[in-house]
């Protein structure tokens, strides 16, 4: 029984540990995301960048086909 109670709480431990180290990574990831908006944000009020609306893209079967 003392056993299983260790093993449970080693896994515990392991999962904590796995959750922080994933909260880290969403939170650098986080920061990333927000440094890319505010410098797009610049450059589009300085004119440097245009945003254009997504457009679908053109198929095969949409394309004329010459023989």
């Amino acid at each position: 029984m003392e056993a299983n109670h260790d093993s449970l709480e080693q896994l515990m431990e392991s999962l904590i540990k796995m959750v922080g180290k994933a909260n880290q990574k969403v939170d650098g990831l986080q920061r990333r995301v927000i440094q890319l908006e505010t410098f797009i944000m610049e450059e589009k009020e300085r004119g440097t960048i245009r945003i254009y609306p997504e457009q679908p893209q053109e198929t095969a079967s949409s394309t004329p086909h010459i023989s």
